[in-house]
């Protein structure tokens, strides 16, 4: 066992029917509300009125700012600093998936933040460009709709800077929500892609750590390995049946689990995540796309490294048979079946799929040499990356 610090104060209210406390919990942390939210998803119209009106009962003002998209941009977070600043909010909530949640996050921050928001993020990790993480926000409440990113129960805010089309993240603990409302009915809207992107990306908060984490982390890895096991026997529940709120749910608490500290504390290394914010950020993909491009192809060119662990995963969690095998076949049988699984739940596994051609690679590669590598030149992993490696992780990547 590593040492370690944790700490997680995220107050959570989960179940199905919650949202109807929605102002009795607002009540508790402020008078005025930025209700932050996406832009032209009408879906949301008649959710963001039923906030409002509870908001209202409970005597407390709302002010919608619909001005986030998918991966959302740092002109964004402006826009909605301007806006809460404006209406005096005292209180944000972030309505969506992690998006939405995660915009609401750096505009509370924000509010306070002197200077440029992008000096808040760290867009260099060779430390060439000091960031400087806020350290006063906003109360937050956040009101998941998407099983997926755990931003309901983490410190941390991922961003696009457009301008130079850079995306990293901040965290703090100013930016632990303060409340999380939980209803897995608000779930039931989504798309099979959607939903699709939601355990992807939800599986690759747990896969990363099973595969580059702590070496003697026993605990950590079964809690892991609980939360892959959840999410693939509920998700295709969810997939045959979109109203199963009781799967639903299962979902939603896996992808809590999954990023809120408890199977991974004290590590915080995600190399396959740094690969993934560079096409996120250029080609505008949805993060789960992007993650189920990345993690076959890393699997694939680094599985020697830590056979132990690609050929447990491939054990326990895709029920590969290690019978009249060697250690190196079990380990790339579980590595294909798990490429199987992401194809099956009609999710993009391959970069040409998302317009990414074999010329476009040497400058994939810089990008995640200028934001993600170190002073030592490597990026940080276990074993750590070379320039090299993220080149072939690319090439394995870009066909089917």
């Amino acid at each position: 066992m590593n040492n370690f610090e944790f700490y997680n104060p995220v107050h959570i209210v989960f179940g199905a029917g919650e949202i109807s406390r929605a102002g009795a919990l607002a009540r508790q942390l402020g008078k005025q509300a930025l209700l932050v939210s996406y832009q032209d998803q009408p879906v949301f119209d008649g959710l963001i009125e039923t906030i409002s009106s509870s908001l209202r009962e409970a005597g407390v003002g709302c002010t919608a700012f619909r001005g986030v998209n998918p991966n959302p941009k740092i002109s964004e977070i402006e826009a909605g600093v301007a806006v809460a600043r404006a209406s005096g909010a005292d209180l944000v909530i972030g309505l969506g998936g992690g998006s939405a949640m995660d915009a609401a996050k750096l505009i509370a921050a924000g509010v306070f933040y002197p200077g440029d928001l992008w000096d808040m993020v760290f867009s260099r990790h060779d430390n060439s460009c000091q960031a400087v993480p806020p350290t006063e926000a906003l109360p937050l409440m956040m009101i998941p709709t998407l099983p997926a990113t755990g931003s309901e129960m983490n410190p941390t805010a991922v961003v696009t800077n457009e301008r130079t089309t850079e995306k990293s993240y901040t965290w703090d603990a100013c930016l632990y929500p303060k409340v999380s409302l939980v209803d897995p009915t608000l779930t039931c809207t989504l798309s099979p892609y959607q939903t699709a992107c939601g355990v992807a990306d939800t599986l690759s908060h747990v896969l990363e750590f099973y595969l580059t984490g702590f070496e003697d982390a026993f605990l950590n890895n079964r809690l892991q390995e609980g939360v892959m096991l959840t999410v693939m026997e509920y998700a295709p529940k969810v997939f045959r049946d979109p109203g199963d709120v009781s799967s639903r749910a299962h979902l939603q608490w896996a992808a809590i689990v999954a990023l809120n500290g408890w199977s991974q504390p004290g590590d915080g290394w995600t190399p396959m995540h740094q690969l993934g914010h560079v096409l996120s950020a250029r080609y505008n993909i949805a993060h789960g796309a992007s993650l189920a491009i990345v993690m076959p192809a890393w699997m694939r060119h680094f599985y020697r490294t830590r056979l132990w662990s690609y050929k447990a995963l491939a054990e326990r969690i895709f029920g590969v048979q290690p019978e009249d095998k060697t250690g190196e076949q079990v380990a790339l049988e579980g590595i294909t079946r798990f490429k199987s699984y992401l194809k099956d739940i009609g999710i993009e596994v391959s970069l040409s799929q998302v317009g990414v051609t074999v010329g476009d690679i040497p400058s994939l590669v810089e990008d995640v040499v200028k934001v993600s590598f170190g002073a030592d030149g490597l990026l940080r992993s276990r074993p750590p990356a070379t320039r090299q490696d993220i080149t072939e992780v690319f090439e394995l990547a870009l066909n089917e």
